[in-house]
């Protein structure tokens, strides 16, 4: 009933355009040819989950599904250490009862949540998601 058949979103250009005047993206780490909204991204040939994000402010739109956990762990790991000058803001859906939410967003001093009022109408969709979305920046000290 809830499930939307793919795990990609491509993000909406305004709402892209707004964060990026906010926080002066360097990369798209997790893109491909038709949707990167950074002129710098990682893709599937250049994977995203095994480049380094330090020192970068990266932004990051994951695939959905499972996989999701490990995006946002690797959100998490870039900018624990201290003084690494990382920054990484993820566009993600509002799922604040998944274990990766718990782990590495809730209660985090280096995160800030924002949640997105209504549902987002992903780029190249008819219809609005089937699920809330977030904001969710992680922040090196």
């Amino acid at each position: 009933m809830f499930s939307s058949g793919t795990e990609h979103w491509s993000t909406p250009i305004e709402l892209f355009d707004e964060l990026n005047l906010e926080h002066k993206f360097t990369v798209d780490v997790c893109a491909d040819t038709t949707n990167y909204k950074v002129k710098r991204y990682f893709n599937k040939k250049i994977d995203g989950l095994s480049q380094s994000w330090i020192g970068e402010t990266a932004w990051c739109n994951p695939p959905y599904g499972r996989e999701i956990r490990l995006w946002v762990e690797k959100a998490y790991e870039s900018t624990k250490i201290v003084g690494c000058n990382t920054s990484v803001v993820m566009l993600l859906p509002a799922r604040t009862d998944t274990r990766w939410f718990h782990e590495f967003i809730y209660n985090n001093p280096l995160c800030s949540v924002k949640f997105i009022k209504g549902r987002l109408k992903f780029s190249g969709s008819k219809n609005s998601a089937p699920f809330p979305s977030m904001i969710v920046t992680f922040k090196s000290l």
